[in-house]
């Protein structure tokens, strides 16, 4: 790092001091806290992408400002890699060295260090460049800012401020840019709108007419998701929406609503109620990375019946393999692998019934970059947590083999042949799901297309499995890391002794 590269960080990192005692640690969701705190984090975080984009030949990062489902007076940032994916974890302890950095020296001189071990070169022939993006939180307009400027202070850098989207939004067009593929927010739904047009034109037809089913309510969290589903309503066709909670009613930013609120809670979100009951509804999170269904059973109670991320999944799973069963029956079959991945907060009642579907279901350690990591070992990966996060990966190689077979039957004169369906259902799924990462929107669209296609109300759907009944408590413990499970974390190793109590608990 040269003279004028030190310069400029220096005169720009003065410009956010870190408040006194602020202490961060980069996790799955990046780094999260009192928005009012965090200016000079965003900052910082601003040069570490640049440095990382540097670092992988200029390729485009991401830098995402939100903080999901928190309230709105919090706020957040992550990054998202080439692929679209989350920031490598080998990047993750210098992201906390920065973040933390108590002088304006002491931030330089890590970031020098690092320069130096990666060899990274600053000012070269090409500059780094981020893509900004933000959710609808009012105190993301200054940390987008802070943003900038960091990005700028790395010589030769630049950043491109996208605007506002929901978090899966800004993954899929820092992947699609990086694949060389058109990557505009117009892209993105137009990707979404063809491959769900594609797959309601391959429903089966009963007698004369297809299922005809009823609207979708949306719960939109009073955030991103409720107004970006609102812009995709009008090219959707064979979906009828009704979207509350759009934040442009003077509802405020989870409180009372989306994904988060109705899992845990498993009430109705405000804006829904005993005049809802049947109704197939669906809530996204505040930055549309989550999504759970429910529907009010009956006019005397606000209850819930929820359909999780587990239930997501089975439907899922259902059809992939519906699908991959009619190929694999087909002459020249390919015997593909199908996966799911979940976690020890899966209920057991949903392990069975994939078990029973005949699936290689694995478990993977609490968050969603193991379950990503774990489920790219397949041919089709599927993954999901119990809160509705997850998505369904392609292998490359699969995917090439799905083209190719379908361009085969094409030319044979097999276009209308039910292996041709099958592999045309799979290609479609491919480009309407989120690859990068869980994404509310594309799951909405993959869930009513199913549901369309076997013919089910959400009732029926519901009743694939009964979860086993279940309670998630909070206990403050003076060293949480006394407790040590196994990698998959469904069984205590440490304390000795304690696995063989829960295991008597659970005898009774």
């Amino acid at each position: 790092m040269d003279d004028i590269q030190i310069a400029s960080l220096l005169k720009s990192s003065e410009l956010f001091p870190i408040p006194q005692g602020l202490k961060l640690s980069y996790g799955t969701a990046g780094f999260r806290g009192d928005a009012k705190l965090l200016e000079s984090t965003v900052y910082r975080v601003g040069i570490l992408s640049a440095l990382r984009s540097l670092k992988l030949g200029s390729s485009t990062i991401g830098l995402m400002i939100t903080a999901s489902h928190n309230k709105v007076s919090d706020n957040g940032i992550k990054v998202s890699d080439p692929s679209g994916g989350m920031l490598s974890q080998e990047w993750e302890p210098f992201a906390d060295q920065i973040a933390n950095a108590s002088t304006p020296q002491e931030l330089v001189s890590l970031i020098r260090a690092f320069v130096e071990k990666e060899e990274i070169k600053i000012g070269g022939d090409k500059g780094a460049e981020v893509w900004l993006g933000r959710d609808t939180r009012p105190s993301g307009v200054s940390l987008l800012r802070a943003a900038e400027i960091g990005v700028d202070s790395v010589l030769g850098s630049v950043a491109v401020d996208i605007g506002i989207l929901t978090t899966p939004q800004l993954h899929w067009m820092v992947r699609a840019k990086n694949k060389g593929l058109k990557a505009t927010e117009n892209d993105y739904f137009e990707n979404l709108s063809t491959s769900f047009r594609c797959l309601v034109d391959l429903i089966p037809v009963c007698g004369n007419n297809k299922f005809e089913i009823s609207k979708l309510l949306v719960d939109g969290a009073n955030g991103v998701g409720g107004q970006k589903i609102e812009e995709l309503r009008g090219s959707l066709s064979n979906l009828g929406l009704e979207i509350r909670n759009t934040g442009r009613d003077g509802g405020v930013l989870n409180e009372g609503v989306g994904a988060d609120f109705v899992q845990k809670e498993k009430v109705v979100p405000l804006g829904f109620g005993l005049k809802d009951v049947g109704m197939r509804c669906a809530s996204l999170d505040g930055d549309s990375d989550r999504l759970v269904y429910f529907y009010v059973p009956s006019t005397s109670d606000v209850k819930v019946e929820l359909l999780d991320g587990d239930k997501i999944l089975s439907l899922f799973a259902l059809f992939i393999k519906e699908q991959l069963n009619i190929l694999d029956d087909g002459k020249g079959g390919k015997q593909s692998r199908l996966g799911v991945v979940q976690t020890a907060y899966a209920n057991g009642a949903s392990t069975d019934y994939l078990k029973q579907l005949g699936l290689d279901v694995v478990f993977a350690k609490t968050g969603v970059k193991h379950l990503h990591e774990k489920a790219a070992e397949f041919d089709i990966g599927i993954y999901f947590e119990a809160n509705g996060h997850g998505t369904i990966l392609f292998s490359e190689s699969f995917l090439s083999w799905l083209v190719t077979k379908q361009k085969v039957l094409t030319t044979k004169g097999q276009g209308g042949s039910e292996e041709h369906k099958a592999v045309s259902r799979l290609v479609a799924v491919s480009n309407l799901i989120n690859q990068a990462v869980g994404d509310a929107l594309s799951g909405v669209l993959l869930v009513e297309v199913i549901l369309q296609h076997i013919g089910w109300s959400i009732q029926k759907w519901n009743e694939l499995y009964k979860d086993l009944p279940s309670r998630q408590i909070k206990v403050e413990v003076p060293d949480r890391t006394a407790v040590v499970t196994t990698s998959q974390e469904t069984e205590a190793l440490r304390p000795l002794g304690i696995q063989d109590a829960i295991n008597s608990e659970i005898k009774k």
